[in-house]
């Protein structure tokens, strides 16, 4: 399991944009990739659960990536969020 935090950057936090970029991106690996953050966990594949975390700025998430590609998949979704969020 490999995992990393981030704060989020951008002013509108996880909405619905950034949110379906981010699916889109966490189908590209067979592992899980989850989102949690606020005491709550969001399957990253799932764009209704994203927005369902309600991120805003300045709220750090964990995301969990767990399964074959692992550390391929936390490396590109860590450079994927400092890109997008």
């Amino acid at each position: 399991m490999k995992s990393f935090t981030y704060t989020i950057r951008d002013e509108l936090g996880i909405h619905a944009r950034p949110a379906g970029l981010l699916c889109k991106e966490a189908k590209k690996y067979s592992c899980t990739v989850r989102v949690a953050a606020g005491g709550k966990e969001a399957d990253a594949t799932r764009i209704m659960a994203l927005m369902g975390l309600c991120v805003k700025q300045g709220d750090t998430v964990s995301v969990t990536c767990e399964g074959g590609d692992e550390e391929t998949a936390a490396k590109d979704l860590e450079a994927f969020f400092q890109g997008n969020l």
